[in-house]
């Protein structure tokens, strides 16, 4: 899979800056070593850009979770306006830089994605039902752009999930810069379709009702409905059962093809993987096997098939 670079929004800290409140870093391998050389990264930190020192005063939310205040720790100086003021401006700057997606500082009073703590301003236990000040104008700004947090990027699935997101935004915004018509559309649909289908089958027929009108009223209107579909769709979890499901329903394409011995092997490694047996890839892997030695154009197409580099080793825990 040879593409451009996707293009990530990221906390600085991840990326190895020192820019913490301590004067730390929080550099992360994975994102950096193993992703990295897909993406092109645009770093942010709040605290700094907003003109805040490194070191500073170590802050936190205070108050109404909704719309909380940032306050420092030990001081009670109030930065809420300051870092409202910089998450306006730096959410609409943001837009130039044609983001795919972006990966959240977890815990963060600026940029924790969800769980972040806030503190009644009377005193007493936090509520861990927070979200960072520019994590949410961010994502009030950008609500179809694929997020995460490093903490939750640990967890295979939701790694595997997020990956697989930020790649098909990208494919989408490619489709959008060449000023798609129709044709461009069924095209994409029809490549996507069964990644969609491990994801939602409910998402997935009307997704192709809606693609199978798009001579009717507004294509505009038909672009945003889709997109709205398909990060949607693609946020639930695709789990073993639906991929079983879009298995057997690739083993259709081969009825004509495969020997008994390979259907009877394909079926028995199909259902290991579903008793979580074996990884996903293995599977996979003999899919596209029998797809290059049988010939199957359309299969081949299939971003289901190869969603995101193998290199990336997701599909190996799953």
């Amino acid at each position: 899979m040879k593409e451009e670079k996707i293009r990530l929004g990221i906390s600085s800290c991840l990326l190895g800056e020192k820019v913490r409140y301590n004067g730390q870093h929080q550099y992360d391998g994975y994102l950096v070593e193993t992703l990295g050389p897909y993406i092109e990264y645009v770093p942010v930190c709040p605290e700094v850009e907003s003109g805040l020192p490194v070191p500073r005063k170590a802050m936190r939310l205070v108050g109404d979770s909704e719309n909380p205040k940032l306050i420092t720790i030990n001081e009670g100086i109030d930065h809420t306006e300051r870092m409202v003021s910089f998450s306006n401006r730096r959410v609409k700057e943001l837009e130039k830089e044609k983001l795919s997606g972006f990966i959240f500082k977890s815990k963060s009073p600026s940029s924790g994605m969800e769980r972040v703590k806030v503190y009644p301003e009377k005193g007493g236990p936090p509520r861990k039902n927070g979200i960072g000040i520019f994590a949410r104008h961010f994502m009030d700004a950008y609500p179809l752009l694929p997020v995460e947090e490093e903490g939750r990027l640990n967890d295979p699935l939701l790694r595997e999930n997020f990956v697989e997101r930020i790649f098909i935004m990208h494919r989408w915004q490619k489709m959008m810069n060449n000023i798609p018509g129709p044709g461009d559309l069924v095209k994409f649909h029809t490549r996507h379709k069964l990644l969609i289908m491990a994801h939602s089958p409910e998402h997935y027929r009307q997704m192709g009702k809606l693609v199978a009108v798009t001579s009717s009223g507004s294509f505009t209107e038909v672009l945003e409905r889709y997109v709205d579909l398909l990060m949607e769709s693609t946020k639930k979890r695709a789990t073993r059962s639906k991929h079983q499901n879009v298995m057997h329903h690739v083993l259709g394409y081969f009825k004509k093809d495969l020997t008994s011995d390979e259907k009877s092997e394909l079926l028995e490694i199909i259902e290991r993987y579903k008793k979580e047996q074996l990884p996903l890839i293995v599977p996979i892997t003999l899919l596209n096997h029998y797809v290059r030695k049988y010939q199957k154009p359309y299969l081949a197409e299939q971003y289901y098939l190869n969603p995101h580099p193998i290199e990336l080793n997701l599909r190996n825990h799953s």
